[in-house]
């Protein structure tokens, strides 16, 4: 923490430009050596225009900004210097910044002194990290939540009911003749922990959201060879992806391509048919099918409507029958409406690949099963991620430990060690109580400049 530390804050490559950042009490010292100009009294927020120097000869013509603790993203003095784009000049320019005082950032150590300043809390640090891997709109504005401290400021509530009960224990136990003391009985623990408890199965219940539009979905189509699988993932990418012929056996390989309902992000996989064969390279790829089912989120099981339901069709179906399934019955602008009671107790639809409108109602089919657009509608208050929600179920094994205590008619001492137990927990999602393994955990998995 008293080193000085730098790192590029951009993606190195061929730009406009590019942005190294300082951060650290000795930063702007650092920046002072080899700026073309004197910064070692402007002031803060201010930009400067010059060139870095070495040896009295011009490196880069940059802008640079200056930042004065404690108004800055670490609370520490910061230097951003914008130089040219292209590796030759951003190297230059770090290794005068490294030569003159400066070490390398570890990754992820800007926004590590930003959380250890108390300039953010831990579920703003990691929400920062979901708003920069963010692919579509709704994880973006998820993100943002835990950016603005909006579950930080839902926690904290949580918190401070804990906290007040742990008070009142307190004063009973230390006080009994205090007068004015609230008198806790078992109906007041039971009261304030299945307050707390609602309130945490509602953010775990929709941490499901939450994972949805973090991580998306994954929707593998399958079917016996020459379906129309291959079509199916043209017609819904609206783009020729995928080869399509009347041969047997065309798509060898799982083909895979990226759509987006309702604002979630899908991984759509296009998978060779499955059917036994004695060609080497087509089994691999029916093995890649099938292994790619395990992971599916939802199956697109595709039936010919011409060829009806087939022998073949239920071999495949054998592999998919303990998945998420919607059948889709392809071709129906040459068989209208075919249906199968085979396939009598699976959601189905029936579409043509040629009809636009069709594939539009296979999207909000797909929609309608994982209720997307409940998440459009929604406000984006969910957690999604995976250390916060163990420690809220964490949070739920303590309270019935508590419960349990109380109808036992334990003393309330001893029921007291719970209830600091479930309120560190609570400290422990938003970092106020953490170990140093953990937080060198979470910010290693950053960039260099963040």
């Amino acid at each position: 923490m008293e080193d000085t530390i730098a790192a590029v804050a951009t993606t190195v490559g061929e730009s406009s430009i590019n942005v190294i950042r300082i951060s650290g009490k000795d930063s702007i010292s650092v920046a002072n050596r080899i700026f073309s100009k004197d910064i070692s009294n402007v002031s803060s927020h201010t930009v400067h225009y010059g060139f870095i120097m070495e040896n009295g000869e011009k490196v880069d013509e940059v802008l640079l900004s200056v930042f004065k603790s404690p108004k800055t993203f670490t609370t520490e003095d910061i230097v951003e210097i914008s130089v040219h784009g292209g590796n030759s000049s951003v190297n230059k320019v770090m290794e005068l910044i490294l030569s003159n005082g400066a070490r390398l950032a570890e990754p992820g150590e800007f926004l590590k002194r930003a959380f250890l300043n108390g300039r953010i809390d831990l579920t703003q640090a990691e929400a920062v990290g979901d708003l920069i891997s963010s692919q579509t709109e709704s994880s973006r504005k998820m993100a943002l939540k835990g950016v603005d401290k909006t579950i930080f400021k839902t926690i904290n509530e949580l918190k401070e009911k804990v906290l007040a009960l742990i008070a009142n224990i307190e004063v009973n136990i230390d006080y009994p003749e205090y007068e004015d003391a609230v008198v806790v009985t078992n109906d007041l623990i039971i009261k304030t922990i299945n307050e707390v408890k609602e309130e945490i199965n509602k953010l775990l219940k929709n941490s499901k959201k939450g994972l949805l539009i973090k991580n998306g979905l994954k929707i593998v189509i399958v079917g016996k060879p020459n379906v129309g699988k291959s079509s199916i993932l043209n017609a819904l990418l609206n783009e020729n992806k995928a080869i399509v012929t009347n041969i047997k056996g065309t798509t060898r390989d799982i083909v895979t391509g990226v759509l987006v309902i309702e604002g979630v992000k899908i991984d759509i996989l296009d998978t060779a048919g499955i059917r036994e064969t004695d060609d080497v390279v087509e089994s691999i790829g029916v093995k890649r099918s099938v292994d790619a089912i395990d992971e599916a989120d939802l199956v697109l099981f595709v039936v010919d409507s011409v060829d009806g339901f087939t022998d073949e069709d239920a071999e495949v179906l054998e592999h998919i029958k303990d998945k998420e399934v919607l059948v889709v019955y392809n071709k129906n602008d040459v068989v209208k409406d075919y249906k199968n009671d085979k396939l009598k107790d699976y959601e189905s639809i029936n579409i043509s690949t040629f009809d636009s409108d069709m594939i539009s109602k296979l999207k909000d089919e797909i929609a309608k099963i994982f209720d997307l657009k409940s998440i459009a509608e929604s406000n984006y208050m969910y957690i999604s991620n995976a250390r916060q929600i163990a420690l809220f179920n964490n949070c739920i094994d303590i309270i019935g430990d508590i419960d349990n205590s109380v109808k036992n008619n334990e003393l309330v001492d001893m029921i007291e060690i719970d209830v600091k137990k479930l309120w560190e927990t609570l400290s422990e999602i938003t970092g106020e109580v953490s170990s140093d393994d953990l937080l060198d955990e979470i910010f290693s998995k950053f960039c260099l400049g963040k």
